[in-house]
Order: structure tokens, then C-alpha cells, then sequence
């Protein structure tokens, strides 16, 4: 979900530099952000946020050009705050233990996030019935994939590393899909759901040469 920008896909129009533009463009989000935590991301009107946020429309075009665009800036954002949480959680693995604790820390995370934040589990869900957005999260799997293996080897220096490269995207894409479906799923199936793709994946990370 935080790839570079892709051509086809709408993308935000302008990058303000001033303050005020800034400050206008993070209102702009934001009141995006409250509209699809009450309704979701379909029924959102630009005109909506447009008289949320207080602004015409005609400016509110100047910043996006059209709702996919907003709804992409917030996917975006969310990845970004996701994977820099990713970086800081590997950066220090070392040993197997420290593997194990840093990726169920990262999935406790991801779960804590898609229960308490209806903006992620909206687009989240969202996210496959749009082939565009769709490859954006698969670019983020594979970057998060990318940061996985590159713990994994600082574990286990004499693994083969594009074998390793593999597991981690596979594992990491698995885990976008578990959550996926848990979207749909009751409570106690859901929890079942996590903790089983959580012995599978640990399993699988910390003995790579067997998976």
C-alpha cells in the first residue's frame, strides 16, 4: 500500500509547500478519514468533504483530483506508518528468539490496528475490488517482504537468500490475506484464524531451510 505512485492511479495534485496549503491538505484528509469511519469508503462524496472541510469544491480539486485519489493518499499514509513500524520492529533482530518475538509483535499490532481504526479495515477490505489499489498493496507486501527476509538472513547468514526472499513475501502476503478474512469472519473464528496463520508463519521464519 505504499509503493511509488503509478501513473493510471489518481494521485494528489498538488504537494503544498506554504503552511496553509499543508494545513488545508491535512484537513482535507482528515475530514476524509472521519466520513469513512461513519459510512465507509464507498458512499463518500467529494462534496461532502469539500463542506466538511470547509472549502469549495473547486479547491478541493486542486488538491485531488477525485475521491480514488483521496482514498489512495489515506492508503498510502496507513502504509507508510505501518512500514516504518515494520523497520523499527526487524532493525534489531539478531537471533532466532528475536525473530520469533519481533514478527508476533508486528501481527499483534496489525490485528490491535484493524480492530480499533474502521478508515484501515474499510480500505482494507476495499482493496481487492480495485485492481489498482490492489497492486499497490501487493508492492507493499513484497517491500515488507523484502525488510522480513532481510532479518531472516542476518538469522540465518548461510540460507539460501532468494529462497528466503520468497518465504518472507509468501508469508507476509499470507498474513494480508489472513486479515482479509477475518474482515468476514466472527470474533472467535477471527482470533482462531490469526493464531493459526501465527504458529504456521513462526514456524516457517525461523526454519527456513526446511520450508
Amino acid at each position: 500500500m505504499c509503493p511509488p505512485p503509478s501513473e493510471e492511479l489518481p494521485a494528489a495534485r498538488r504537494q503544498p509547500l506554504q503552511a496553509r496549503s499543508q494545513e488545508r491538505r491535512d484537513r482535507i484528509l482528515a475530514v476524509a478519514e472521519a466520513l469513512i469511519a461513519q459510512k465507509g469508503s464507498e458512499p463518500l462524496k467529494m462534496s461532502e468533504v469539500a463542506q466538511e472541510a470547509g472549502i469549495s469544491i473547486g479547491s478541493l480539486y486542486q488538491y485531488f483530483p477525485d475521491k480514488r485519489a483521496v482514498i489512495r493518499t489515506l492508503a498510502e499514509k496507513y502504509a507508510l506508518e505501518c512500514r516504518t513500524r515494520i523497520e523499527a520492529e526487524l532493525a534489531e533482530v539478531r537471533d532466532k528468539a528475536g525473530l520469533s518475538a519481533a514478527f508476533s509483535s508486528l501481527l499483534d499490532l496489525y490485528e490491535e490496528l484493524m480492530d480499533s481504526n474502521p478508515v484501515m479495515r474499510d480500505l482494507h477490505a476495499g482493496m481487492q475490488a480495485d485492481k489498482l489499489l490492489a497492486e499497490l498493496q501487493m508492492a507493499e507486501s513484497r517491500a515488507a517482504g523484502a525488510l522480513l527476509a532481510a532479518a531472516m538472513m542476518r538469522v540465518f547468514p548461510k540460507a539460501d537468500a532468494k529462497k528466503v526472499g520468497t518465504l518472507a513475501f509468501l508469508v507476509w502476503q499470507l498474513g494480508e490475506e489472513t486479515m482479509r478474512l477475518t474482515l468476514s469472519a466472527k470474533r472467535g473464528e477471527a482470533k482462531a484464524l490469526i493464531e493459526a496463520y501465527r504458529r504456521m508463519s513462526l514456524r516457517a521464519i525461523t526454519n527456513p531451510n526446511e520450508a
